[in-house]
């Protein structure tokens, strides 16, 4: 989690404690916000069990596509482990909330925020293998 603050420091260069006036402190928005959220640009959306299921099947065969083009080795690796999760994501689906993309992409990942045990600390669960790497 971090704190942003909305709006911006602005010093317009006046001094009004010189010319005998209070000085007016603007209060700008604090927030506390899930860094990962805040700089990928996340945006939550919804789904209901059974939409959730069309898109993940539909995902899931984009991406062992994707896999058996660039990646083929991995494929054996994500089949065999891809189901299991799913089905664990499933049980405790009311528990998630469900990210997308700025784009709002009905291809794209969709990532999973839940909150380990202490029911504060954020987590969030992508596909390895929707992943793109990229150096900076």
């Amino acid at each position: 989690m971090i704190t942003v603050r909305e709006g911006c420091d602005v010093d317009i260069g006046a001094n009004a404690s010189a010319e005998g006036e209070d000085q007016e402190e603007l209060e700008d928005g604090v927030q506390q916000v899930n860094d990962v959220i805040y700089s990928f640009r996340l945006q939550e959306t919804s789904f209901q069990k059974k939409s959730y299921m069309v898109y993940i099947k539909d995902y899931m065969k984009q991406l062992k596509k994707t896999l058996a083009e660039k990646n083929p080795e991995r494929l054996a690796i994500f089949e065999k482990k891809i189901q299991p999760f799913v089905k664990k994501i499933l049980e405790k689906f009311d528990d998630y909330e469900f990210l997308v993309g700025e784009s709002m992409s009905p291809e794209g990942l969709v990532a999973l925020l839940n909150y380990r045990e202490d029911g504060i600390t954020p987590y969030i669960t992508f596909f390895k293998d929707g992943l793109t790497e990229e150096k900076l």
